[in-house]
């Protein structure tokens, strides 16, 4: 046992909490203090504090990092929960397979993926990363080990998808993955000018492109209002006549102030929504800075200042969406708040198998925001104002402030599936929704 402060990767977040070291999937939790809570710690990516458990224990699970199984004729893999998607990918893509759902980032692990139950950019066929996982081994803290599947111990498996570490340990997982034929993506991005036009792109493109997303600029007014870059791809059959050389550089410290303000972000978006010259663009793209490009400036969260920043990113059901968007970006715009980064995406109807799963078929709005203090949190009351009568809901895995009574409303089986937390399991995040009855 040691302690060492902890922040999850929005940096608002930072705790000294004890930690204790998992370094085999064999392990007990009888090390661990008994007078305090504990929750696993892959690689601290969640942004708010889902993954902190102030005043408790911090059981980090990175050194549960070894590959167990692969099948290269089948692409099912089993692995430790520790391990990071890039490492999968890394030994995956040349056999010619890959993950069946990825996040925006590829250095999540195995264990975090499938605690929030992350989605991606093929929401819509494909659904979420749990909808991929086969089956995992739960470690209680009674000292049980409990193996679950959708026909084994259906009740734990259900409730530990998207159950935001709160059932027990995942120690190893069992995943399908989805054959390639080659690492590379054929991309189009495609500029649009309003809402209407970005629905419409969806509607048509999902139906032939496995991967679709947006980019959208939140400080347009009046006609830029929704005006944005939509993105769609396919994995490329061949691979084209280059090689990919990977350009990775580091943010090499946290800035004094934040780099994103109100004339920073209006001059951004405005070169980037022109920084192509025709209306569409082509290319064949590997498959790193397609997915993946934030993963291209290491500890790019530093640009948000000693403060830090939020996430909020929030789901929107179909009959709603259209309008509760609208709304959203004009307040976010009058505000002069907001960041380069704006993602808007449609989720399909694919079920999840998670109780607390977040994407509900509909419209998905993500935005990071610099931690502004008084002025920020005031406009999140007015965003939430205008989810929560769309009947829409927070990402619990990106949220670091929303209210109790909203993700309440927004997850009703949160009493349900309170019945699989492990009693000394607990987190910053769970105590502050739920404990304000």
């Amino acid at each position: 046992m040691s302690k060492q402060i902890l922040s999850s990767w929005g940096r608002v977040n930072q705790y000294e909490v004890e930690t204790l070291a998992l370094t085999s999937r064999f392990d007990d939790l009888s090390a661990a203090d008994a007078g305090k809570t504990m929750l696993p710690y892959g690689n601290g990516r969640s942004y708010g504090d889902s993954c902190l458990n102030a005043g408790g224990t911090a059981l980090q699970c990175r050194s549960l990092s070894h590959f167990i199984d692969f099948d290269p004729a089948t692409g099912i893999l089993i692995c430790e929960a520790g391990v990071l998607l890039a490492e999968i990918l890394e030994m995956v893509v040349p056999q010619g397979w890959f993950l069946a759902v990825t996040p925006g980032t590829r250095f999540v692990t195995v264990g975090g993926a499938i605690a929030n139950d992350v989605h991606g950019k093929n929401h819509h066929v494909t659904g979420t990363f749990g909808c991929h996982v086969r089956r995992f081994e739960l470690l209680r803290s009674s000292g049980e080990h409990l193996l679950c599947a959708p026909d084994s111990n259906a009740d734990y498996f259900a409730a530990s998808i998207g159950g935001l570490g709160l059932t027990g340990v995942i120690t190893w997982a069992e995943l399908q993955l989805r054959r390639i034929r080659s690492p590379w993506i054929d991309a189009e991005t495609i500029r649009y000018t309003s809402l209407d036009e970005f629905f419409a792109l969806s509607a048509q493109s999902d139906r032939d492109y496995e991967y679709t997303v947006s980019w959208v600029d939140c400080a347009g007014k009046g006609k830029s209002l929704g005006r944005g870059l939509f993105v769609r791809g396919n994995h490329a059959a061949v691979n084209p006549d280059q090689l990919y050389r990977p350009k990775t550089q580091t943010f090499p410290a946290v800035a004094p102030v934040s780099l994103v303000n109100a004339l920073t972000l209006k001059a951004f978006n405005t070169l980037y929504y022109h920084k192509q010259i025709g209306k569409v663009s082509r290319q064949i793209q590997h498959y790193q800075p397609f997915f993946y490009p934030l993963d291209g400036l290491l500890e790019w969260n530093r640009l948000y200042g000693p403060r830090g920043f939020y996430q909020y990113q929030c789901v929107l059901p179909s009959q709603y969406g259209r309008a509760a968007v609208a709304e959203l970006l004009q307040e976010i715009a009058a505000s002069g708040m907001g960041s380069f980064l704006a993602v808007l995406k449609l989720c399909g109807d694919m079920q999840s198998p998670g109780m607390l799963s977040f994407p509900l078929p509909g419209v998905s709005l993500a935005l990071d925001f610099p931690n502004r203090g008084a002025d920020l949190h005031r406009l999140f009351t007015r965003l939430d104002s205008i989810v929560s009568t769309a009947n829409g809901r927070l990402y619990p895995a990106k949220d670091g402030r929303m209210p109790g009574q909203l993700f309440r409303s927004g997850y009703p089986g949160w009493q349900g599936f309170s019945a699989y937390l492990d009693p000394r399991f607990s987190s910053s995040f769970w105590r502050r929704v739920v404990e304000d009855i």
